[in-house]
């Protein structure tokens, strides 16, 4: 099994590790709180400025299947954010959510409001990442050529449904139409490039290899992708930690934003306009602090107050319940490479 196919097994358990959620009465008192899950549809379309929407859908106890599977159980529990940039009637959507019909209300929306053509960026192969391509299959997509060539490894899987990932498939997988390394600039409105909104994709190895973040210098936001995460980062490059700790860190010193959006967060501080560089360090602090944590010999029974505590105590992050199944699914995953031998 190559490397990606070793992710996409490890990536599968966690639609059956989030279960139930353990107790810690004990630290709650102590840390910040977000929302628990309601049983209630939760989505949302929400204004960050003149020219950026966020579309949020999830941390609800609603279930597309009573059977496990990755949307109900992964994705959707965990909340997700998908975001649209536009100006007159064209639009560029980061990422199409993990359903088809998640997708149409996205893109629905979109044509209400009189957008008729549309440049999908996706973040990364993950399958809650690429799902809804096929909402956007007349746009042009665009990913980077890592992230092509992962689809393109595990399109046969992917539309079958025989991924470790399980039910339900993802058929048809629509691969990007346009790929880049490194970094792309794209505009919408203006002339030439001149005037209108800079939207800067930049590839960086954090939480996957294929990661694409965007850059609106303008509006001195990132769109943060899978980079970080609130509660905690979802691991998956296990033997990559050390470097996505590193370039985490890189990415706090950029210069040309000061508040963050990710696809995985509280849905209270997407609406309030992000989250501030904190959020960086939170991220990188806890994968640091599992990796030097893999050796000690209680590690496995460590909570996740043991390495995100001081980020929940500031508030840089808040604690959702799901996320202790989660940090229980990491800790597996970086004590069977970085633990004791």
């Amino acid at each position: 099994m190559g490397d990606h196919g070793r992710n996409v097994a490890v990536m599968a358990l966690l639609v059956f590790a989030i279960g139930g959620y353990a107790s810690a009465e004990a630290h709650q008192d102590r840390i910040c709180l977000a929302d628990p899950p309601v049983d209630v549809p939760t989505r949302q379309v929400i204004p960050i400025n003149d020219h950026l929407i966020a579309f949020y859908d999830g941390r609800n106890t609603l279930r597309l299947s009573p059977e496990p599977n990755w949307v109900d159980d992964a994705a959707n529990k965990l909340g997700v954010a998908t975001y649209a940039i536009h100006h007159g009637d064209e639009a560029i959507v980061f990422d199409t959510f993990p359903t088809i019909d998640q997708a149409q209300w996205q893109r629905s929306t979109l044509e209400g409001m009189g957008i008729t053509h549309f440049t999908v960026v996706t973040s990364h192969w993950h399958n809650d990442h690429i799902a809804g391509n096929e909402v956007y299959q007349d746009s042009e997509i665009v990913m980077t050529a890592r992230g092509l060539q992962l689809m393109t490894d595990l399109k046969a899987d992917l539309e079958a449904g025989t991924t470790l990932f399980g039910p339900p498939a993802i058929n048809p997988v629509i691969l990007p139409t346009q790929t880049f390394e490194g970094s792309m600039v794209l505009h919408l409105g203006g002339i030439g490039g001149i005037g209108g909104i800079r939207v800067e994709l930049r590839q960086i190895n954090i939480h996957s290899p294929d990661e694409t973040v965007i850059v609106l210098p303008a509006d001195r936001l990132l769109l943060s992708g899978d980079t970080t995460e609130d509660t905690e980062t979802f691991m998956v490059e296990y033997a990559d930690l050390k470097i996505h700790a590193e370039n985490l860190r890189k990415m706090k010193r950029w210069t040309d934003f000061d508040r963050i959006l990710p696809n995985h967060g509280d849905p209270e501080r997407i609406a309030a306009g992000g989250y501030d560089k904190s959020f960086i360090t939170a991220t990188a602090d806890y994968i640091e602090s599992m990796v030097a944590g893999a050796r000690k010999r209680d590690f496995l029974g460590a909570p996740l107050e043991d390495f995100a505590g001081k980020a929940l105590r500031r508030c840089d992050v808040r604690l959702f319940e799901p996320y202790r199944e989660v940090h229980e699914f990491n800790k597996a995953g970086v004590f069977s490479v970085w633990g004791v031998k």
